[in-house]
């Protein structure tokens, strides 16, 4: 009876004991805005979910400000490896979704007319830049892509977007 409860409770310690994951010392949110649209007369503001020390998932949302840009809406998620020693910073790879929402003009060259209409259009691309974070948790960012819309290949006017900028912004928990 003694081997029994000595075996129990040896099984018992054995299963109950676990080591706790030990949580990164990182913090995982990050909010950005693009400087470079906001002098064009656009806004765009993003959102960054830090997963691991190489990886993150993010989401972008432009709105255009001034009329004469063509391109009036985009939301683009997108997902980021990065290459750095610190954890999501350095040198990163993206791959991206873009819903996009723009003005398609139609001439007519016997009366010199126009025609304006909406368009939305989905594109997947590839884009590539570089992060720089204080310790305090301030952020620099650099980058730049490439998609191609899927549905709407009749107007050759939008069918390679891009994605770029110059971040500034703020990592916090």
């Amino acid at each position: 009876m003694k081997k029994l409860l000595l075996l129990l409770c040896l099984a018992v310690f054995t299963f109950g004991y676990s080591q706790e994951n030990e949580q990164p010392s990182f913090k995982k949110n990050e909010i950005k805005i693009n400087a470079a649209f906001l002098v064009a007369g656009a806004l765009e503001v993003s959102y960054e979910r830090i997963l691991n020390e190489e990886s993150a998932f993010g989401t972008s949302l432009f709105l255009a400000i001034d009329d004469d840009i063509d391109s009036k809406v985009m939301f683009t998620p997108y997902y980021r490896y990065y290459f750095g020693k610190k954890a999501a910073a350095g040198f990163f790879a993206e791959g991206f979704g873009m819903l996009n929402n723009y003005e398609s003009y139609k001439y007519n060259t016997i009366g010199n007319e126009s025609r304006t209409t909406n368009r939305t259009d989905f594109a997947l691309g590839f884009g590539i830049g570089a992060k720089w974070i204080t310790k305090k948790g301030f952020i620099f960012e650099i980058n730049g892509g490439v998609g191609r819309n899927l549905f709407n290949s009749s107007n050759t006017d939008y069918e390679i977007v891009g994605r770029g900028g110059i971040g500034f912004g703020y990592r916090f928990n």
